[in-house]
């Protein structure tokens, strides 16, 4: 299977590594600066899982040539647009896409640039960044992608799909509720976006301070009551599972968007906790963490603008 990674960055460069790592056919679609620095000193992984080197097979936008069977897309929401013109030229009739996006909203956008026939459904679990050097640096243990298709059919296709992420050093799961998982981790990440920002902590320093056990489960019963709202409610053991991480205790667990926000890089603030306060304006649920969270991070967003 042809597969080509869109980024090269902390998502796309670990998963992209470990499968190019075990053998298979990957290129990765990155920016000239990127490409310049993985030709020059190669992909590298710092990971619990065992650090890795690898020498990719890179392309820019230009050199993009003939459509690839499986895209893995992994680049932030605010990047979203211009990758989906990048990709056109490799997207032919039978070529799946796998979006590995956080939020529901990409499904949307996707839909509207490409056939629905060429769309998986997509998740990914991990916690990794980008260090001064370039690499990817994983920050837990937790790796694994989830796929399938959108109508929850167990195709030849998605088998196939399967069978080349099976056995690449990270979990791989087929899923037949795909869009359901996608809206767990929805959830869960808009709940974990919205209290590490508001609260301008990590998961144990929240639950240690005073009410942030209560603050944080109070997070997640609001993106809890969306998701429900539009039809997506999550089952009882994704629930459990995110309220024991929200709270425990010594966690040094923070999210994507807080370490963005501490660099003073751009936020996925819209794509995540924007879009969950603005799927349930019609519903009449009052949202007041998300809506704070939202806010604070509005203001923050507007100050790194102005002083690009």
């Amino acid at each position: 299977m042809r597969l080509l990674v869109v980024g090269a960055g902390a998502v796309g460069g670990y998963f992209g590594g470990r499968l190019a790592q075990a053998g298979r056919d990957v290129t990765f679609l990155v920016r000239n600066r990127r490409a310049a620095q993985l030709r020059e000193r190669g992909l590298e992984i710092v990971s619990p899982h065992g650090d890795a080197t690898i020498s990719p097979k890179v392309v820019t936008r230009d050199q993009l040539s003939g459509s690839y069977d499986l895209i893995l897309l992994a680049v932030k929401n605010h990047g979203l647009k211009t990758s989906l013109d990048d990709i056109a030229p490799a997207v032919g009739p039978d070529t799946l896409i796998f979006p590995a996006l956080n939020g529901m909203h990409h499904l949307e956008e996707l839909k509207a640039k490409f056939a629905v026939s060429n769309l998986l459904g997509g998740v990914c679990v991990v916690a990794t960044t980008l260090d001064a050097q370039g690499r990817v640096v994983q920050l837990t243990g937790m790796q694994k992608l989830v796929y399938g298709e959108l109508d929850g059919s167990r195709s030849l296709r998605i088998e196939a799909v399967d069978r080349a992420l099976q056995g690449a050093g990270f979990e791989a799961q087929l899923s037949t509720h795909i869009v359901l998982d996608m809206w767990e981790k929805f959830v869960f990440i808009a709940a974990l976006a919205g209290i590490t920002c508001l609260l301008r902590g990590s998961v144990g320093e929240i639950a240690a301070a005073p009410r942030g056990r209560e603050l944080a489960l109070a997070m997640h019963d609001e993106c809890v009551s969306v998701g429900k709202a539009c039809g997506y409610e999550p089952r009882s053991q994704a629930i459990e599972s995110v309220r024991a991480m929200l709270t425990q205790a010594d966690s040094t667990l923070t999210s994507s968007m807080y370490r963005d926000l501490q660099k003073g890089a751009a936020l996925e603030a819209d794509a995540i906790v924007g879009e969950m306060c603005q799927r349930v304006e019609t519903a009449g649920l009052r949202l007041p963490l998300l809506s704070a969270a939202y806010a604070q991070l509005a203001i923050f967003e507007r100050r790194r603008a102005k002083s690009e």
